[in-house]
C-alpha cells in the first residue's frame, strides 16, 4: 500500500500545489513585507513588475518534492491509524470506521514526519516567493533558482540555516495535520450513507472543509513561520520564535497574525477538495484490482 500511497499522494498534492500556488505567493508577500496595502494591491504590483510567472515563484523545487511530503503525510497517517486501531483499509472502508480522537491522533503524528521532511523545501519556496524582480545580480534578486537557494543559505549559515523557522513550523503543522484529518473524516461521515463509500461530492466537501478549518487555525503561527524564515534575508531579523510573535504583535498589533487569513481560506477550500478527490480516486483505481479479488 505504501508504493501506491507515494503515487497517490505526489500526484494529488502536485495538483493541490498547481491550483493553490499562485494565492500561495500573494499570501506570503503580505506576510512578510508591509509595503502592499492589501490582496489587489499585492496582486497587482506583483502583476506588473514580474508578469503571469511571478505568482508561480519557488513552485517548481515544491512540485519536485511534494512526492515525498505528500507520501509521508498520508502514508504516516495512515500506518499510525492502523497501528492505533488495530485494524486494515479494507475493514475501515467496510464499515469499521476509527474513533475520531484517533484520527486525531495518526494526524498530529504525520504532522511531526512531514516537518522534518519539508521544513528546507518551504523554507526555499517562502524565500523564492518573496524575492521581487526578474533577474539575478545587481538590483535583481538573490536566488537564480531552487538549488541556488539551497546553496546560498548552506553557505551563509550551514546547513542548520536550512530548518530556519522549523520551530514554529512545528506548532503550525503538528496540530493543524490533526485538525486537517479530523473534519475531513468528520464531513464524509456525515455526508455518506452507512456501508457506503463516500461520494465525489462527499470527498469535495470534507476536503475543501478541512483546508478551511485547518488554515484558519494555521495562519497566526503561518505569519510567524514565515518572518522567522525571511530574517536576516531582506526581513526583519528575529532571535526565535517567541520573539518574532512578542516584537510583530507590538510593532503591528494583534491584526498581524490573521495576515493572509482570507486568502488562506479562500485558497484552502478548492486546494484541498482537489487534494483529496485526487487522491481518493487514484488510491480506489490502484486497489481496485485487488480489492475485487478479495
Amino acid at each position: 500500500m505504501t508504493f501506491v500511497e507515494f503515487i497517490a499522494g505526489w500526484v494529488s498534492g502536485a495538483v493541490g500545489l498547481a491550483v493553490g500556488h499562485p494565492m500561495d505567493t500573494v499570501k506570503v508577500r503580505l506576510q512578510t513585507q508591509s509595503t502592499y496595502k492589501g490582496i489587489f494591491d499585492c496582486v497587482v504590483r506583483t502583476y506588473t513588475h514580474e508578469g503571469f510567472h511571478g505568482f508561480f515563484k519557488g513552485m517548481a523545487f515544491p512540485v519536485l518534492s511534494v512526492a515525498v511530503s505528500n507520501s509521508v503525510v498520508f502514508g504516516s497517517y495512515s500506518n499510525v491509524l492502523d497501528y492505533i486501531t488495530q485494524s486494515q483499509h479494507r475493514e475501515r472502508d467496510q464499515g469499521s470506521k476509527a474513533p475520531l480522537w484517533a484520527v486525531f491522533t495518526a494526524g498530529c503524528f504525520s504532522g511531526v514526519v512531514q516537518v522534518l521532511v519539508t521544513a528546507p523545501i518551504d523554507l526555499v519556496k517562502v524565500r523564492l516567493q518573496s524575492q521581487i524582480g526578474r533577474h539575478s545580480g545587481p538590483g535583481g534578486v538573490k536566488y537564480r533558482s531552487p538549488w541556488h537557494c539551497m546553496a546560498v543559505i548552506f553557505r551563509e549559515d550551514g546547513a542548520r540555516g536550512l530548518f530556519r523557522g522549523i520551530g514554529a513550523l512545528a506548532l503550525r503543522d503538528v496540530p493543524c495535520y490533526g485538525l486537517y484529518f479530523l473534519p475531513y473524516e468528520f464531513t464524509c461521515r456525515k455526508l455518506t450513507e452507512e456501508g457506503k463509500q463516500p461520494s465525489t461530492y462527499a470527498i469535495l466537501m470534507a476536503g475543501g472543509i478541512a483546508g478551511v478549518v485547518t488554515w484558519s487555525c494555521a495562519t497566526p503561527m503561518d505569519v510567524v513561520k514565515a518572518r522567522l524564515q525571511m530574517s536576516g534575508a531582506g526581513g526583519r531579523v528575529y532571535k526565535g520564535t517567541l520573539h518574532c510573535i512578542t516584537a510583530s504583535l507590538r510593532e503591528e498589533g494583534i491584526r498581524v497574525f490573521f495576515k493572509g487569513l482570507l486568502l488562506n481560506s479562500l485558497r484552502a477550500f478548492p486546494v484541498n477538495a482537489v487534494t483529496f478527490l485526487s487522491y481518493e480516486t487514484l488510491v480506489r483505481s490502484m486497489t481496485a484490482l485487488p480489492c475485487a479479488q478479495d
